[in-house]
């Protein structure tokens, strides 16, 4: 795609979207657009590569090719394999007695989640910015997998939440990723970023959808 932008459309913007696994191993925390990469899955590594051939196309051709940097983003169209909506989709059901737990590999993995209509809204705006760059969109704060399960299941009306829950080894990642906490500022102050949407709100959003497809 940037080489043909490059040859047929030079004046066009492109964006990257570049994610917070790249951080991987984090080196240092919070997380920003300087912080060096150390990719631990395939996905990652190949985040990697987009993230750098779009800062080479930039650099070398002058032209407007910017990457966003975005941690978690979620909303109700998230795939099932990812785990918000697994987890969602899993307490409604449980809550309509249609499977009695959930399974998971690591509770205590810390993620930064956003509301994707925040990050939309964030990516938009790098591409409205007058120069091309690179942006860290993250909500500058983390919360673990076990904190988004049992807000979850509360909403649901379901309060003795562990009981719902196993831990299933198959479910662990070859390479954890521990912890991931991004730092907006630059999204903040250069382009005038803010977020609607807490924590809360995103489980909320997420839960309530999901126990609505089932009445």
């Amino acid at each position: 795609m940037l080489e043909a932008m490059r040859k047929y459309a030079p004046r066009a913007k492109f964006y990257n979207a570049a994610s917070s696994e790249m951080f991987g191993k984090v080196q240092t925390v919070p997380q920003n657009e300087h912080t060096r990469f150390y990719p631990r899955s395939p996905y990652a590594a190949a985040k990697v590569f987009g993230f750098e051939i779009t800062r080479n196309y930039r650099e070398s051709y002058a032209l407007f090719a910017s990457s966003g940097i975005c941690f978690n983003h979620e909303s109700c169209r998230r795939g099932e394999n990812f785990v918000t909506r697994k987890i969602a989709k899993g307490v409604a059901r449980i809550k309509h007695g249609l499977q009695p737990y959930l399974e998971f590999g690591n509770l205590d993995a810390k993620r930064d989640f956003s509301h994707a209509k925040d990050i939309v809204k964030g990516q938009w705006l790098i591409l409205q910015h007058r120069t091309p760059e690179d942006w860290v969109l993250a909500s500058g704060e983390t919360r673990s997998v076990r904190e988004f399960c049992q807000l979850a299941f509360e909403i649901a009306g379901l309060k003795d939440w562990e009981q719902y829950v196993k831990i299933n080894e198959a479910f662990l990642r070859p390479a954890e990723v521990d912890l991931l906490h991004g730092n907006p500022a630059k999204a903040e102050t250069l382009l005038g970023w803010t977020r609607e949407y807490s924590f809360e709100d995103i489980v909320a959003d997420l839960t309530t959808y999901e126990l609505a497809q089932l009445l």
